[in-house]
């Protein structure tokens, strides 16, 4: 589903990514791992077609087509989905008609109000959340664990192809993280990739992954399957410094 080649990437001048290559087969969730400043997070923005960042080598093939050469917009309504680490807040905009708004964009057609609401209320139910987060401003005044959720919620919502989570984790506490994950868990299926980035373990224990990448300075170092990232909980980055290829 999605194919990664020598994929380089700058902000400002910068280079951050440095020739990045990655295979996600379809049905499959990968994590992707790697200290402050190791390029996770513009890898996962570059994917959905971020525009602050320049991309100067490379491909992204998803099911076969080149998206660099689609705008962001594009990309959603192909399938592709990036859950984000800080999510904006949007006054004065519910998340039901947010949500709706978005559905219709990416179906290309008009969903009925009670269709639409039908489905709503089971994904609110599958993230125990009542009905009355749907009137909620979108994140104005949300937790950062609310944030978190409702990002979540929109992924189940929008049924994308290629869900990508940059640091969902990031500020969830124990609970929260579980329901996060079993949301998670519940999209997971033979036509639906996932790509997990995240700085450690534990979320990992909660969404298995088929396989896990370590990124140091803009490259994917190495490869291997969930214990390998066990393995980076417990040693830390340390032990990959010095050119450890793939």
């Amino acid at each position: 589903m999605l194919e990664i080649k020598g994929l380089a990437a700058s902000v400002e001048g910068k280079a951050i990514l440095k020739g990045v290559d990655l295979t996600v087969p379809d049905g499959q969730v990968h994590g992707i791992m790697g200290p402050n400043g190791s390029g996770k997070s513009t890898l996962a923005r570059v994917v959905a077609g971020d525009p602050s960042y320049e991309v100067t080598a490379g491909e992204v093939l998803f099911d076969g087509i080149n998206i660099l050469e689609l705008e962001p917009d594009e990309r959603a309504r192909a399938g592709v989905f990036l859950a984000f680490q800080y999510p904006l807040e949007i006054p004065g905009v519910t998340v039901a008609n947010f949500l709706r708004s978005a559905v219709t964009a990416v179906r290309g057609h008009d969903v009925p109000a009670l269709a639409f609401y039908g489905e709503l209320q089971a994904q609110l139910k599958a993230l125990q959340l009542d009905d009355s987060w749907a009137g909620r401003y979108v994140n104005e005044g949300f937790s950062g664990g609310e944030k978190k959720r409702n990002e979540i919620l929109q992924m189940m919502v929008l049924d994308p192809k290629l869900c990508i989570l940059d640091e969902t984790d990031s500020g969830l506490d124990v609970d929260a993280l579980k329901i996060v994950s079993e949301g998670v868990n519940h999209m997971r299926g033979p036509q639906r990739s996932m790509l997990i980035v995240t700085h450690y373990m534990r979320l990992l224990e909660y969404i298995t992954p088929d396989a896990c990448h370590i990124m140091l300075d803009g490259r994917i170092v190495m490869s291997g399957d969930v214990e390998l990232a066990r393995k980076i909980d417990e040693q830390g980055y340390e032990f990959l410094r010095g050119g450890t290829a793939a």
